[in-house]
């Protein structure tokens, strides 16, 4: 069931789009924001809301890569594995964030406190490589860089 203030933080944004079922992916964010992560009766419960199946809910959800469906640690890292982050460092990257955090791409650290998660391109190519920490981005990062960003995130 949706919490008071999760059902009026949705609600709250129907004056911004034109049908309720336009409020989906902001619908899911709220959830999340709440609670970590969407389960299956949180879709459900926001189908109930906006009017949609928690089928159509899962197909915006599983296409909208930060909406997760299963549960995440307490900061999601998610680095950027776009052309440009490949040619500008991404393998290094992802070799020392895995060795720092000693867990592998999609996977959670043992204390929770970090998922690790690629996505497929965060718009600063200019500047990479990159990756996001929460809602946080972090650019040009190097091998010194990294162990300061990641200490930011308790």
């Amino acid at each position: 069931m949706l919490s008071k203030d999760e059902q009026q933080a949705i609600e709250a944004e129907f004056a911004h789009y034109p049908t309720k079922q336009a409020v989906c992916i902001e619908a899911m964010k709220v959830v999340q924001r709440h609670r970590g992560w969407v389960t299956d009766e949180n879709l459900a419960d926001i189908g109930d809301l906006l009017e949609m199946t928690t089928d159509e809910l899962d197909s915006v959800a599983t296409f909208y890569n930060l909406i997760y469906r299963e549960p995440v640690g307490r900061h999601v890292i998610h680095v950027c594995d776009s052309v440009s982050c490949w040619i500008m460092g991404y393998e290094q990257l992802r070799r020392d964030l895995t060795g720092h955090l000693g867990i592998e791409m999609g996977e959670t650290t043992e204390d929770g406190r970090f998922t690790l998660l690629p996505i497929q391109c965060l718009g600063h190519c200019e500047l990479a490589p990159a990756l996001m920490i929460d809602d946080d981005l972090h650019t040009s990062l190097t091998e010194d860089r990294l162990p300061g960003v990641l200490d930011e995130y308790q």
